[in-house]
């Protein structure tokens, strides 16, 4: 998986309206619900200005650009201003909900041009333009691979090479820390068989 700069400080204000929160619930997270007229959470400033980078390195590991990943937060924490989430589930929520909600974007292809376009000017310079093609051909595939794997698998992969420890995958997926290691490396099998059955039909 291409690693995307994540570095900056969180915007300094999060905005309280807002569209567009991506749907579903998965893996016992929810990940999306109707803006409403709830009261937002009094702890979401303190909140969103602790995981704020965090939620933006999950994104960009799916979607290759901090543009694209920061809408994404800013989803995100929409969503999460109008939940109960208890305030110690915070993170492992927002990290869950990052991964599903970055996916979503990723299957749906939306930005996909934008995404590519801004992952492209993140490059280091390069000596060779066939070089910087390749690159940016080689990180579609394996973003449009990464799509099509099971979801569990796909959120499991993206938390861990975002720099979750298998605890706290584990915490985040509900899944037993002895099982997240065989979790992650099915995750990366099916990712390689993905890339070289879609290479062998071109």
């Amino acid at each position: 998986m291409d690693v995307v700069g994540h570095g900056g400080s969180a915007p300094a204000v999060l905005s309280g309206t807002g569209h567009g929160a991506a749907a579903g619930r998965e893996d016992g997270v929810e990940v999306s619900s109707p803006p409403g007229r709830e009261a937002v959470r009094a702890d979401l400033e303190q909140v969103f200005r602790t995981a704020y980078p965090r939620v933006v390195a999950v994104a960009a590991r799916v979607l290759g650009s901090r543009d694209a990943a920061e809408d994404v937060a800013q989803e995100v924490f929409l969503t999460f201003g109008r939940s109960s989430v208890p305030a110690g589930e915070a993170v492992r929520w927002l990290s869950v909900a990052a991964a599903h909600t970055a996916l979503n974007h990723l299957r749906s292809g939306r930005r996909r041009a934008s995404r590519e376009e801004a992952a492209d000017d993140g490059d280091a310079v390069c000596p060779d333009v066939a070089d910087a093609v390749v690159t940016r051909d080689e990180r579609r595939r394996v973003r449009a691979a990464l799509a099509r794997l099971p979801r569990r698998q796909a959120v499991a992969l993206v938390l861990r090479h975002s720099g979750l420890s298998y605890a706290e995958v584990a915490a985040a997926l509900d899944l037993s820390p002895g099982s997240v290691g065989t979790t992650v490396r099915r995750a990366e099998s099916a990712l390689r068989k993905e890339l070289n059955r879609h290479a062998s039909s071109d």
